[in-house]
């Protein structure tokens, strides 16, 4: 499978999470069994800009906007988050386990 393959797998579910929710690089990775694994979709969010993707619900596994340097300014990603009603303080989602979506339970 080619890089590009990856990637348009990794947009593709990151497009199902709903507003108002987030996931972790590592949950799709596992999700789509990518080999390279947490890094792998952090490359793909890290070329998403300009696609119609979410890229901003997507955080590290302890839900820390670690992304947000990929955003045009250093506030994007929590203001996107914020406006979907995901509060973020210190870069970090509050409540992360409770806005949390698994697409491995949530997607069957």
């Amino acid at each position: 499978m080619e890089q590009r393959d990856y990637f348009e797998d990794v947009y593709d579910v990151v497009r199902l999470i709903p507003s108002g929710r987030v996931t972790t690089y590592g949950a799709i990775a596992r999700y789509l069994s990518l080999r390279a694994g947490a890094r792998m979709v952090g490359w793909a969010m890290n070329a998403a800009h300009g696609r119609d993707v979410p890229a901003h619900r997507v955080v590290n596994r302890i839900g820390v906007l670690s992304g947000k340097h990929f955003f045009g300014s250093p506030t994007a990603m929590q203001e996107l988050l914020m406006a979907e009603g995901v509060e973020v303080q210190d870069d970090r989602v509050v409540q992360f386990k409770q806005v949390l979506w698994d697409p491995t339970t949530e997607l069957h």
